[in-house]
């Protein structure tokens, strides 16, 4: 290959015994990534971080506050995230665009106006810390800040799916058409619904409301898949496909490991704790196995996040809440991300993989069979703490209430 007197390159057919191609390359920037680059803010890119609040933010010109594009690791091309602020007494640009959105609001109180054209008054809602709302797909929408302290909400997007995909921004950002299935401006859409349902493709419980009030405190119903106890909601807002659900660990016990695919982000919500995250080649004992340097470690409180499997292929991950108030968190897949979403033969059965046990056919360790390092390490965290541990001993044994899913 080489350059012709216009610098476009020619390509040369290889010689035998040689393959076509570089071989090596860098990977190239996708639509995606070049408008996070123009829009002139930081983007953090890692396996995760402590806490949102301390993120560098700057004066973004198109949203009109300031704040920083988050890309996890595995999460790339899948979702997109970011964090901005609301000045203090002031508001957001109005924005409209073809890709879903789900808000959290980390700190502040305010309000959210969402119109459609032909619309001679938008809907208004109230929000205040802990609140999760979506905005309808392709709505008009302004955030307004009620106090005179700045207000910061958590944005988690399918802005990279569209943008990859269409790669015009005059459209995405400026497409007229109105997805009234979707929002048909009924005075009632925002207000909060608390009926659980089974949600149609598991059976687990599911939540229709387009606004949570308060994600922090609001009741769970129980679940018990993740550790004995355990209480878990799926949110479904505004039709959208992004996938999210919310859970609660009990004080004193931590999740079972399980691996799946990247994309799936933990946000902690309420108490402090840390994820452990590892290749499947690690095995299910890495410090045992002397693999304990392929482990990857994200300490956080409210509001942190860690991409529960940051690199290509199946990671383990478990999570350890270690606070005297439990651990509350959400997990946030975008869009069909979640293994019983994605796109196969249709009445194709699948197991629910990542709450059954290895031994079971399905991809989470039980308690008996996890590298003794982490119960170890879990207990003396907890002794710092002054919280006392309640992993009970049957919880261990094969066969023992953890593995058939009993409260104790």
């Amino acid at each position: 290959m080489h350059g012709s007197a216009d610098l476009v390159p020619h390509w040369h057919e290889p010689k035998a015994g040689e393959n076509a191609g570089y071989g090596k390359f860098p990977r190239p920037s996708l639509p995606y990534d070049k408008f996070m680059e123009d829009e002139g803010v930081p983007v953090f890119r890692g396996i995760g971080v402590r806490r949102v609040q301390d993120l560098p933010m700057v004066p973004w010109k198109r949203l009109g506050g300031r704040g920083s594009y988050i890309q996890l690791f595995g999460t790339e091309g899948l979702w997109g995230q970011y964090i901005v602020e609301v000045p203090a007494a002031g508001a957001l640009n109005a924005e409209r665009h073809v890709y879903e959105k789900t808000v959290l609001v980390v700190e502040g109180r305010g309000s959210t106006e969402v119109w459609m054209d032909g619309q001679t008054k938008p809907h208004v809602f109230e929000w205040q810390a802990g609140s999760m709302f979506a905005i309808p797909l392709n709505a008009h929408h302004r955030f307004v800040n009620a106090t005179n302290a700045p207000a910061l909400l958590l944005c988690g997007t399918t802005a990279p799916n569209v943008m990859n995909l269409l790669d015009n921004r005059d459209f995405i950002f400026g497409c007229p058409f109105n997805f009234t299935d979707r929002f048909s401006g009924g005075d009632d859409y925002f207000k909060a619904k608390d009926d659980v349902e089974p949600d149609p493709i598991r059976g687990l419980a599911m939540r229709r409301s387009n606004l949570f009030p308060d994600v922090v405190n609001c009741e769970l119903p129980l679940d018990n898949r993740r550790s004995p106890g355990f209480r878990r909601v799926e949110p479904y807002m505004a039709g959208n496909r992004f996938y999210i659900w919310l859970g609660h660990h009990m004080t004193g016990r931590y999740s079972k490991a399980h691996k799946h695919a990247s994309a799936a982000v933990i946000t902690c919500l309420r108490g402090k704790g840390y994820t452990y995250t590892w290749p499947e080649a690690a095995g299910i004992r890495p410090w045992e196995s002397g693999n304990a340097d392929q482990v990857l470690r994200q300490d956080y409180e409210p509001v942190g996040l860690v991409s529960a499997a940051p690199m290509s292929g199946d990671w383990f991950h478990q999570h350890f809440g270690v606070g005297k108030e439990g651990l509350r968190i959400s997990a946030w897949f975008g869009p069909n991300n979640q293994r019983a979403r994605k796109a196969g033969v249709p009445g194709e059965k699948l197991m629910d993989y990542g709450a059954i046990d290895i031994d079971k056919g399905g991809s989470a360790i039980p308690y008996h069979m996890e590298d003794p390092f982490l119960r170890k390490e879990f207990e003396e965290t907890l002794a710092k703490e002054g919280v006392k541990s309640a992993m009970k001993e049957e919880f261990y044994t094969p066969g023992g209430a953890a593995d058939i899913g009993q409260v104790m």
